[in-house]
């Protein structure tokens, strides 16, 4: 489980077809501390590290994960946003994260506004009906809340500390977006079609 609060910014540095793809990241982690086997959020995606080095590690990704998230459009020099799991006693100051993506948003509209910067995003039409007005989503495995909802697209605001600390500052017209609907809107529709 995660949070959606991105703690470090990441840079591919491989990528190598072996069966499954395996990239490297970068990252400022101290990675002495990081565990084989351990789930770390690389732009949303729950990856199992398989390898370790002073300042890298290394993930497999199956061809499944590669088909339902952005991971096909990475390339080497790309910056992601990196979350490590939760545990027990942590702040919680994003929402309930689980690190499997849903489905990949489309960026359609970007305008500054004052500071701030508004996005919108074309989501899934499947998808679309989990996103509300003040819920919440994770988009690049960053935890935000939604503004407005007009069909398929929906509205977020980026103030300058998120755009400074994710790579929400790079975000540019039809970037492919890692989606992540709120978990309880899962279950309340869910329950809703249930009768």
């Amino acid at each position: 489980m995660f949070t959606g609060i991105v703690t470090d910014i990441g840079i591919i540095t491989q990528l190598e077809q072996q069966g499954d793809l395996r990239a490297r990241i970068q990252t400022g982690y101290d990675t002495s501390g990081i565990d084989m086997g351990a789930s770390i959020a690389s732009d949303g995606v729950c990856l199992t590290v398989i390898a370790l080095g002073d300042d890298w590690y290394d993930v497999q990704i199956s061809a499944e994960t590669v088909s339902k998230t952005n991971v096909a459009s990475w390339t080497i020099g790309k910056r992601v946003n990196l979350e490590r799991a939760l545990k027990v006693g942590d702040e919680l100051g994003g929402h309930i994260v689980s690190g499997h993506v849903d489905g990949v948003a489309e960026v359609v509209s970007i305008v500054d506004e004052g500071d701030s910067t508004r996005v919108e995003l074309r989501a899934p039409a499947a998808l679309s009906k989990f996103i509300a007005p003040k819920g919440s989503v994770a988009l690049n495995g960053t935890s935000l809340t939604v503004n407005e909802v007009q069909g398929d697209v929906f509205g977020i605001n980026f103030i300058p500390h998120t755009k400074d600390a994710t790579t929400w500052g790079d975000v540019a017209l039809g970037d492919a977006v890692n989606l992540e609907i709120d978990t309880l809107a899962r279950y309340v529709a869910r329950l809703e079609e249930a009768g």
